[in-house]
Formats: C-alpha cells, structure tokens, sequence
C-alpha cells in the first residue's frame, strides 16, 4: 500500500510506537499459521469523560495517515529480532518487512460526531497479525484525540457561541505530539484558534497571539527607536513620530483619569511604542505587568488614540492576573469614557482578552450575563484535561474467520460485544438523538417509522422505541487498503461537530448530573450475547 505524498503521515505515529505484547503476539500468530485470518477489532470507551453525557469522536484522520504509512523499516525490523528469542525463524522478519496495510478495512465515526460507551469509534478488519499490530498505535491517536475534543466542546458549551476561546497550552502539553495534538482538537471542539505555530503550518488551525510580559520588562523607557515614524494609515500626508505623539496624548489620558502623568510606566510605555510600530494594524496591549490602572491601561490609551489619530484601530487588550471579570468592565467603563472624551467611537468595542488557569467554573463566571470579556484564552485546562487525563479507550477482537469472538472475564464491565456490527442512531421527530442501537452487521438496517425491540445496556429488560428518522453512524473510509472518499477539512468537522452538539437534548448536554444517553442493542445481538455468555466461550 503505497503511503500518501503527506509529510505528517510518519510523524503521526511510527510503527514501532506500540507494546512490546504486540510483536510478541505477532510472533505468536505467524507460528501458529494465523497471520493470514481475517479478523476484526473495535475502538471504543466504556464511560464517558468529565462526568458528561457525550464525547466527540476524534483522531480519524490521523489514524488514515499512519496506515496508509505503515510500513516496517529495516532499522525497525532489526530492533524487534534484538527484543525476540534468538532463535526467531528469520522468515518472521521476511513476513514483517513486506508488512502494510493494503488488505485492511476500516469503517469509523466520521470526526466530529457525537459518540457514546461502547459503540465504535472505529471498526478496524484485515489479517489477524496486521490488525493486531495496529491495536496501540491507534488507541493512542484516537483517544487523546477525543478527550481533548470532548473537553473543549464543554468548555465551548459553557462560553456560549459568542466569546471566543483560545487554545493556549502548547508550554503546558505533555511533550510536542501533544501540543499539536490538543491545538488541533480543540480547534475541532469548538476553540476558535490556538497560540500553536505549527498546528497553524500543519493542520491549518487559526493562529492567535500577542505578547508576554517579558516583551514589556526588556524595555526600561529610555531605549530609542531607531525608526520612530509612522505614516498614516491611509499613506496621506506626513510621516509622525509616534513616540512623541504618545508623550502628547499620554497627558491628556492622565488628566481625564486623574492620573499624574508621571504614573505610567516609562517602559512599558517603550514596549506599547515598539510593538505599535511593528503592529500599527493589528495593536494590542498587555495591561498587567506592572499596575492595570495606573500604569498599562493609560499607557494602552496614549499609544492607541496617537494610533487613532493616524486612522490606526488598536484592536485589543489583554489581562492575565486578577478578578479578571472585575477588571474587565471597570476598563470598558474607562474606554466608554475616553471614547466619549476624544471622539474615538471605535474604542468603546476595543476586544477585552483575558488567561490565567481558566477552569470551567471561572469560566462559567467569565461567560455570564453582562460580562465585558470577548476573548478567553485557556492553557492548562484545556490541554492536560485535569478533570480526567483518559478517555481509556479499548481495541477489542469481536471476530476471526467470520466467527464472533466475546470477551467474558470476572468484571462484566470489561465483557466485549461480540460479532461483526453495524450502528445506528434513532431520531426523534425533531431531530434529537434517542439513543444508538448496535446490530449485527447481517441484520436488515431499522427503519424509520417502524417499532423495535430493543435492550439498552445496564437495563434488566427490553423496550420498544419507534423513531422518526434513522442515521447509519459507521462510515466506510478504507477499503483494502484504499481512501474511498476524501477526509473532511478540519473545520468541516468541526462544523459538524457544533452541528451534532446542537442537536443534542439539553438534558444530555448538562455538564453536571446530566441525563445518560442510552446505547442499545437489537434482539439478535442480545441472543448472541446471551448464548455466548452461557456457552463460555464462542
């Protein structure tokens, strides 16, 4: 199978990012003759994270770019006969080189959807060593995937669709694949953009950022710049030293906040000059360095009405210590003010930025009624999920040689679903989501309209259900090793990712207590699971 002209598909995951037990167990099927069975696997989770409802599948096209890479190298090769007995037939090796993914098959939940305990994230078929092989490295693309999916879509629901969040936790992320990893699905879930360059380069996120407060305390206000001239921003008319004329509208700041006008700080003063000459489109000022009232919020003014009067719009301001919602409306009272003193109307909807560790309860108080704040960057919280650092994903055999396969174990938690299976999600007649069905994938699909019988898991009995309108939720995306239609962009999934958490129930979507969505299974996958259960074994 030929790897796509991608340069992310190796760095997505290499083949040897795996368990040492899968190579082991490889050895162990080619000894025995199975390397060739057809089998079939099933991701999914058991619970959903943070206490929710819901999750968001995610990771999809990843998971395509590493198989249609896959490919042991020799070096790769050489590593694993050096971690094997030595007495390995070489003709293992020899079957491991030739090793891709051209006879494997993978049906998924298209990126974004809405995604419940126990039913696939992806269905994974082809020969039982290749499948095998591939258990870890998809768990590991698909899993942190969703739970930092999950996490921003709650984030998101808690803002509201009018605040913009920022993803701001690449120096918080566990190493650089999860950096990028959080940046992109995150921007899947419902950020609107990330402070991560190359999560902008690769995948196509929208990029945000600014400047830290080292930027301001390198300046000590007696630095001189070397081009201190600024034309306006319609090129008409004199160049203007624009660190003069701040010194001009610093004055009259002072005078209206009843500041001395010796108050502000000289170089944070410089640093605001600095930037505004490198970023006369697009200023911003960081307010907190030294003192938000007295020093960066009439330093902001003076540079951005001296921009103002050059036809210039600075565009923001950012807080990152203290009652940031406090903070946040006595500086739109103050830019209501000045706006009003100075005949500068486009001040008074100057963006308000605010960080700081938000968590979901700070957010939920930055978001409320009448708040002031327009943009909320969150790191930490967002990128370490610290709520629930896990989605514990699983890869489970349901199928060898046509055969189901059911794992029974002492905890009926960890029981598996066997057979091949196909699901769907049965709608009200507005819509919303009434719960996802699991079927054999010989079973005639359910039919809108027509009552089922059907046993939701974690009930003792069955109940009848008559949907409005059903969806197949299980796409075909590889076929023997072929793409059979092109991935959606990014922001087409998360798109569809808003699209499917808007028609979910509001009962479902509650952060907290919420109702659990049912998962179902039809009367002839209930049987199997009974008569295998009962059996021991399939």
């Amino acid at each position: 199978m030929a790897a796509e002209q991608d340069p992310e598909a190796r760095a997505a995951a290499r083949p040897l990012l795996t368990d040492l037990y899968q190579a082991t167990m490889a050895l162990g099927y080619w000894r025995a003759g199975r390397a060739q069975e057809q089998a079939e696997f099933e991701l999914f989770f058991r619970g959903c994270p943070f206490g929710g409802a819901f999750a968001l599948a995610a990771g999809l096209r990843d998971c395509v770019r590493f198989l249609r890479a896959f490919r042991l190298q020799d070096a790769d090769v050489q590593f694993l006969a050096s971690m094997l007995p030595s007495d390995t037939d070489p003709a293992f090796f020899e079957h491991l080189r030739a090793l891709d993914c051209s006879d494997v098959t993978v049906r998924a939940l298209p990126e974004g959807s809405l995604a419940f305990p126990g039913v696939p994230l992806l269905q994974v078929c082809g020969p039982l060593l290749v499948v095998q092989l591939l258990e870890t490295p998809l768990l590991c693309l698909v899993s942190y995937a969703s739970l930092i999916a999950t996490n921003a879509a709650r984030l998101r629901l808690i803002a509201g669709p009018k605040k913009r969040l920022l993803e701001m936790g690449l120096r918080r992320a566990q190493g650089p694949d999860g950096g990028l990893t959080a940046s992109t699905y995150s921007y899947l879930g419902g950020f609107d953009g990330s402070s991560n360059v190359l999560a902008g380069q690769l995948r196509g996120v929208p990029l945000a950022g600014t400047l830290a407060h080292s930027f301001i305390t390198s300046f000590l206000g007696t630095e001189v710049p070397p081009n201190p001239m600024l034309a306006p921003a319609a090129s008409q008319g004199p160049v203007v030293d624009l660190a003069a004329c701040v010194e001009a509208w610093l004055g009259r700041v002072c005078a209206h906040l009843g500041l001395g006008v010796q108050e502000p700080h000289r170089g944070e003063r410089a640093a605001f000059v600095a930037y505004a000459l490198a970023f006369p489109q697009a200023f911003q000022g960081l307010l907190d360095t030294y003192s938000v009232q007295r020093s960066g919020l009439p330093n902001f003014l003076a540079v951005a009405l001296a921009l103002g009067e050059l036809g210039y719009r600075a565009v923001g301001v950012r807080l990152d210590s203290g009652d940031l919602l406090q903070q946040a409306q006595e500086i739109r009272r103050v830019f209501r003010s000045i706006s009003a003193q100075f005949q500068m109307p486009w001040l008074e909807s100057v963006s308000i930025t605010v960080s700081n560790n938000i968590d979901e309860e700070e957010l939920t108080r930055l978001a409320q009624e009448g708040s002031e704040v327009n943009v909320i960057g969150i790191g930490t919280n967002v990128v370490t999920c610290p709520r629930q650092p896990s989605l514990g994903c699983v890869y489970k055999l349901v199928s060898v040689g046509g055969q189901p396969r059911m794992k029974l174990t002492e905890d009926p938690e960890k029981q598996t679903l066997p057979g091949s299976k196909a699901a769907f999600r049965l709608l009200g007649a507005d819509g919303s989501p009434l719960l996802d069905l699991l079927q054999l994938a010989e079973e005639a699909p359910p039919q809108a309209g027509q009552e089922l019988r059907v046993w939701p898991r974690g009930a003792q009995g069955a109940c009848t259900v008559r949907p409005a309108h059903v969806e197949p939720l299980l796409r075909l995306w590889v076929q023997q090793g072929q793409l059979c239609e092109p991935l959606p962009s990014l922001a087409e999934s998360r798109a569809f990712a808003q699209l499917s958490l808007s028609r979910l129930s509001p009962e479902h979507k509650r952060l907290e207590q919420p109702a659990l969505y049912r998962v179902a299974l039809s009367d002839k996958l209930q049987a199997l699971v009974a008569r295998l259960r009962a059996g021991g074994s399939s």
